[in-house]
Parts: structure tokens; sequence; C-alpha cells
């Protein structure tokens, strides 16, 4: 088995999920980590490709199996090596729905909010105005329904952290990058720093990042990020075909 990913809140859920897999017992003596750089645009050479053809990561290779998408690659891992991660009966579709809710709200307006806000050299303050108040506007009510789903739950789907949680917490978890304050929301911040405190959550954000930068980024890797983010943010580098 092999995972192609880098360091950003898909590749994130993936390394957590497997983290979490191993702290359930499971074994993974084979696997294999390729990082790839998205600055100098592996994601879009013939090999990455032939695995994923949306080019983006990460993709997970399982003999002659390849899968896209993040959430779907952590849907697979819970359906291979079967865990609490991934419910059955009932629960399972109270996971799944909360898995794809994060895959169709939190992760599209978390990621536009933080390009507007990081990344978008190539757009004026006046035609930002907009899309920043509209993914800012979005991203605090997606906080509110995440704060009220977490009323007296430690986890989205209970006592037991899930896929829907492994899923969501990468793009959360840096909402003072993205600037969408969540401070008022007191079940999401506690939340956060619950999930922080898992083991296998802390070795799954480490990887391809020094332990000092786990949790605050150095000025220098900042910049690095806000640089790398424009360029492929930027329109003149926005691919229209494959």
């Amino acid at each position: 088995m092999e995972i192609w990913t880098a360091a950003t809140p898909n590749g994130w859920k993936v390394n957590i999920m497997v983290e979490e897999l191993i702290e359930a017992g499971v074994e993974f003596p084979d696997l294999k980590i390729r990082e790839i750089n998205l600055t100098k645009g592996e994601q879009f050479s013939a090999d990455f490709t032939r695995h994923n053809p949306n080019q983006k990561i990460p993709v997970l290779i399982d003999g002659d199996l390849s899968i896209m998408e993040s959430c779907a690659i952590l849907q697979y891992l819970g359906e291979k090596f079967p865990s609490d991660l991934l419910p059955t009966g009932d629960a399972r579709w109270e996971t799944l729905q909360w898995l794809y809710w994060q895959a169709a709200n939190v992760g599209p307006i978390f990621g536009n909010k933080l390009s507007y806000t990081r990344y978008m050299d190539d757009v004026d303050e006046v035609a930002k105005a907009h899309p920043l108040e509209r993914f800012g506007r979005e991203g605090r009510r997606l906080a509110s329904v995440l704060n009220n789903r977490l009323e007296g739950r430690d986890y989205v789907c209970g006592d037991n952290l899930t896929i829907a949680d492994i899923a969501i917490y990468p793009w959360v978890r840096g909402w003072k990058w993205s600037k969408i304050n969540m401070t008022d929301q007191p079940n999401v911040m506690a939340w956060i720093d619950r999930v922080r405190a898992r083991p296998a959550v802390g070795r799954g954000l480490s990887y391809g990042m020094p332990e000092e930068e786990i949790d605050q980024w150095s000025e220098e890797r900042k910049t690095s990020y806000r640089k790398s983010g424009a360029t492929i943010a930027a329109n003149e580098n926005l691919r229209t075909e494959t």
C-alpha cells in the first residue's frame, strides 16, 4: 500500500487515519508514504495522473486499486480495516453524512476563505472584499453547525472518534490561518483540543513537519507557504484541462 500526499488538510486526514488504525491494532508492514511537491507540480506528472486523474493529493494505491479523494480514502480504509472509526448499522450512516458534510461544505468554504485571505496576490482588495465576506460568513455558519452538533458529545458522532472527526479536524484546526474566528464556539474549541491530544493525531500531523512546527509554523514556513500558495492560486497558473 502506498499513500501519495502532502502537508495539507486533505493530506493530514489520511495520515491521521493511518495512525489511528495503527493505534487500534492494525499493522501496515509494507506501507510507503510518498511526499508530493505541489509547488513543483508533481501532482500533474503522468505517473501521478495515472493513479489520480483529478491531479489532487492525496491518492492511495493498494495493489491494482487506486483511490482518489481524501474522504473516499478514509471510507476505504475504514471498510478494509474494521474498527470504531467507521461504525456499523445506523451509526455508519450517521458517520458518513458528516464525512460528506465536510467534503461538500467545510473543505470548499474554508479552502476558498484561506485562498483569498493568504494566497490571492493577483486579486486587488476591492475584488477580494465580496468573497472574503461571503466565505467568512459561511465559515462562521459552519462552525456554528459543528458547535451545535458537539453539544453533549465528545466527538461528532458520539463518544468515539470516527472518520467524520478525522475529515473535519484538519480544516477546522487551522482557523487562525484561514481567519475564520470560532473562539465564541466553545464546543468546537474544546473538540479541537480533544482531538489534538490524541497521540495518533499528533503522529499524523507530524508527517513531513518538524515537531516544533506541528502546532505553530515558523515565520519562515508561513512565508514559504504564502509564496507557494500564491503561485498555485494565481489565475495564470490555473489549468483548464489535464
